[in-house]
């Protein structure tokens, strides 16, 4: 799948004020300074549409895309930012798990983990949660071209290991590079296929 268009739509504190969730929606979540916005920006070609900021914690809202005039792409707050009040860190996280929990249009969360390093906590406590919530996502490895391949792969590989200390099976897994384009392709195949399973009669 090709994306041709993608417009900003709107930002929003807080789930009641989304757009109408008649569109298959897909988010992307990580730690802050993941490459979460450079990601955006490489899949849909417009470098502009994710803010992007030398300062993690840029994204504060929920702000949602339209993809082609057919499905939402979804830019959520980083998770793990230091540098704010732990009542402004509370505030994001229950907007950001309401967002999942209620969303129904959501089909799949990609959870950006940054390549170059070791499997972080709150990574880990993120994916147990929507393993708890029976709540579908598939992990995308950023910044891949930051690393020697073999590097990459012992990393991926001690990363699978670890997260089969909790899972009996694991996610779909992409392997990226926002700069290189490594791993786009596959990443919109995979949201072309899983549009299918939206029910367009609830529209």
């Amino acid at each position: 799948m090709q994306i041709t268009t993608a417009e900003f739509v709107k930002s929003s504190a807080k789930v009641a004020e989304c757009p109408k969730p008649d569109r298959p929606e897909y988010a992307f979540i990580g730690r802050s300074n993941v490459g979460k916005s450079s990601l955006i920006n490489a899949l849909t070609g417009n470098k502009k549409l994710a803010k992007i900021s030398s300062t993690p914690g840029k994204t504060q809202l929920i702000n949602h895309f339209l993809i082609d005039g057919k499905w939402f792409m979804v830019d959520l707050p980083g998770l793990g930012y230091a540098k704010i009040s732990k009542t402004q860190r509370a505030k994001w996280e229950k907007m950001i798990y309401d967002y999942f929990l209620r969303r129904l249009n959501l089909l799949n969360t990609f959870i950006l983990v940054d390549s170059r390093h070791s499997p972080q906590k709150i990574d880990l406590e993120l994916m147990n949660w929507f393993g708890a919530n029976q709540l579908p996502f598939v992990i995308v490895f950023t910044k891949a071209d930051k690393m020697k391949p073999s590097a990459l792969k012992a990393g991926i590989a001690a990363y699978k290991k670890r997260l089969l200390e909790d899972w009996e099976e694991l996610p779909e897994i992409f392997i990226t590079s926002s700069e290189k384009k490594t791993g786009l392709d596959d990443i919109t195949s995979f949201i072309e296929k899983t549009n299918t399973v939206f029910d367009f009669n609830r529209r």
